[in-house]
C-alpha cells in the first residue's frame, strides 16, 4: 500500500481487504467484526459533517475505537482526550484543538461542547468521504518540560507510512493476533495498537488493563507493552511462560531495564524487540523481527528514516559518544497546533528534527537512547553521563527493583549524580560503590535515596521533575 496514494484506504481491514472475522476487534471483553466496526463508524461519521475536530474520551472500550475510526472516515481530525485528565488539562486540550463536539459517551460535565452519542446497532448506507493523504488524522497532546501540553498534528500519510515501515520491520501481517492493554491516547496504544491492526489485518485484543493474567490468557502472536508492564509480567513467572507461543514481544515508550530484558528472554523464551519514537515522529528506530535483539538498544532506523547524533560543538559525534539525536523521517508531524514559533525552533536550519533525546550510535549502527537531554544527560566534572547507564547499573543489584537517576546542580562538579531507588534490604548497602565497580568511578551516584515508589505517568515513564532530594 502506498501511503501517498489518495485512492488507497488508510485502514484496509474496514474495506474488506482481509475478508471478515466475527471477533476481529476485542476490547475489554467486547468484540465485533471489521464489518460491524465499519458500519458503526460510518454511521457516526455521518454525524460529523462540518466538525473542525472531534474529541474522543480515550477510555479502553470498543466505543473509543469506533469513535476514532469514525473521525478518520469522516476526514475530521481526532483529538484523543486522556480518560484520567483533570479539568484544567482537559479544558486546555478542548480549547486549543478547537474540537466542536465529543463523539461517544464520557462522564465529564464541564466540557462546554455537545456530545454526539454512538448508536450500538447503527449502520450507514452513506459513502466514505474522500480524504487527502496529507490531511490531519490526529491531534495528540504531549507535555514538555514547561507550559501546557502542545497539540501535535499528525497526518494520515505519516500514520500510514509508519505502520507500513513497522509491518516490514516486524513481519507484521494478517496472520498475527495483536494483544495489548495500553492507553488509547498515545502513539503506542492508539496508532500502533489499534490503527496498526486495522492496516495490517491482524486481529486485535485490547485487554482493558495490561495485567500479566490478561496477557497470558489472550494467546496472541504479537504483544505490545511498556517497561512497567513487562516488569510485572516477569514478576509472575507462570504468566510470563504463557507468552512462549508468541512470535514477537515489543517494548517501548521508555527504556527497558536490563534485568527485565534478561528475565523476558529466560521466561518468555525470546528477547524482546525494543523500539524508539515520539509523538512528533511516530516510531523511527526499532529492532527487527529477524535481527539481533541487543540489551539496551532500540536497534536501527526504519526504512526511509535518517538519524544523526550531534556533539556539543555542533559536529557529528564519534561512534559510541553521547550527543543530541536528530532525525529526518517521512513520518514527521505537521507542526504544533497554533505554535509556529515552537515548530520552527524544533528543526535545524538544514531540516533535521531535534528530538530532545540524548543517544549514541555504536560502530555497527545500533542506537542506544540515553534519555532526555534536559533530564537524562548529566554533565558532571567535565564528563557527559547518561542517566540510563547508571540506572541499569543500579538495577543489576539484586535488592534494587526500580531506579531513577538525575543530575542536581553542584558548585564543584556542575551537576552531581543523584539516585532514587526502590527495593528491599537496602540498609547498609553501598550502591554508589556497586556502580563504581561496574562503570567508571566518575559515574557513581554521589547520593542515593531509598523511596517507596517512583512517580510515573500513564505510560510508565518516570516523572523525574517530581524527584526532589530530601
Amino acid at each position: 500500500m502506498d501511503p501517498t496514494d489518495p485512492g488507497a484506504p488508510m485502514l484496509p481491514a474496514l474495506h474488506g481487504a482481509f475478508g471478515d472475522r466475527p471477533d476481529a476487534v476485542r476490547v475489554a471483553g467486547e468484540a465485533c467484526s471489521w464489518e460491524s466496526l465499519a458500519a458503526r463508524a460510518r454511521a457516526a461519521a455521518g454525524e460529523l459533517a462540518g466538525a473542525g475536530a472531534v474529541a474522543v474520551a480515550a477510555t479502553p472500550t470498543l466505543d473509543t475505537v469506533v469513535a476514532v475510526v469514525a473521525g478518520l472516515l469522516a476526514g475530521v481530525p481526532v483529538v484523543p482526550v486522556p480518560a484520567d485528565s483533570g479539568a484544567v488539562e482537559r479544558a486546555h486540550i478542548l480549547r486549543d484543538s478547537g474540537a466542536t463536539c465529543f463523539l461517544g459517551a464520557h462522564d465529564w460535565t464541564d466540557t462546554g461542547i455537545p456530545t454526539v452519542p454512538l448508536e450500538a446497532g447503527a449502520a450507514s448506507s452513506g459513502h466514505d468521504v474522500a480524504v487527502a493523504p496529507d490531511a490531519a488524522a490526529l491531534v495528540m497532546y504531549t507535555s514538555g518540560t514547561t507550559g501546557a501540553p502542545k497539540g501535535v498534528v499528525v497526518s494520515r500519510r505519516a500514520v500510514a507510512a509508519d505502520l507500513d515501515m513497522l509491518a516490514e520491520a516486524w513481519a507484521w501481517d494478517a496472520d498475527d493476533a495483536l494483544v495489548h492493554g495500553l492507553p488509547l491516547f498515545h502513539v503506542h496504544g492508539l496508532v500502533l495498537g489499534v490503527l496498526g491492526a486495522l492496516r495490517t489485518g491482524s486481529s486485535l485484543v485490547h485487554t482493558g488493563r495490561p495485567t500479566p493474567a490478561a496477557y497470558a490468557a489472550a494467546q496472541g502472536t504479537l504483544y505490545f507493552g511498556v517497561p512497567t508492564v513487562w516488569s510485572r509480567v516477569v514478576a509472575e513467572p507462570e504468566h510470563a511462560r504463557a507468552l512462549r507461543s508468541a512470535r514477537l514481544l515489543v517494548s517501548g515508550s521508555a527504556a527497558l531495564p536490563e534485568p527485565v530484558f534478561e528475565a523476558m528472554s529466560l521466561l518468555c523464551g525470546q528477547a524482546p524487540v525494543e523500539r524508539y519514537g515520539m509523538t512528533e515522529t511516530l516510531i523511527t528506530i526499532s529492532t527487527r523481527a529477524d535481527g539481533e535483539r541487543r540489551r539496551g538498544s532500540v536497534g536501527l532506523p526504519l526504512r526511509g528514516v535518517r538519524t544523526r547524533v550531534v556533539g556539543e560543538d555542533g559536529g557529528a559525534a564519534a561512534a559510541g559518544a553521547v550527543g543530541a539525536l536528530e532525525v529526518q523521517t517521512p513520518t514527521i508531524f505537521d507542526g504544533y497546533l497554533h505554535r509556529p514559533d515552537v515548530t520552527a525552533s524544533s528543526f535545524t536550519t538544514d531540516s533535521w528534527f531535534r528530538t530532545g533525546d540524548a543517544a549514541l550510535v555504536e560502530a555497527d549502527g545500533f542506537h542506544r537512547i540515553v534519555g532526555r537531554e534536559s533530564t537524562d544527560l548529566i554533565k558532571s566534572g567535565g564528563y557527559r553521563i547518561g542517566a540510563g547507564e547508571v540506572e541499569d547499573a543500579l538495577l543489576a543489584h539484586p535488592a534494587v527493583r526500580e531506579a531513577a537517576v538525575v543530575g542536581v546542580p553542584d558548585p564543584d562538579l556542575g551537576q552531581r549524580i543523584v539516585a532514587f531507588v526502590v527495593g528491599e534490604s537496602l540498609v547498609g548497602v553501598d550502591l554508589a560503590e556497586f556502580v563504581a565497580t561496574r562503570l567508571s568511578v566518575h559515574k557513581r551516584p554521589r547520593r542515593v535515596h531509598v523511596v517507596d515508589a517512583l512517580p510515573r505517568n500513564a505510560m510508565g515513564k518516570v516523572q523525574k521533575a517530581k524527584l526532589v532530594e530530601p
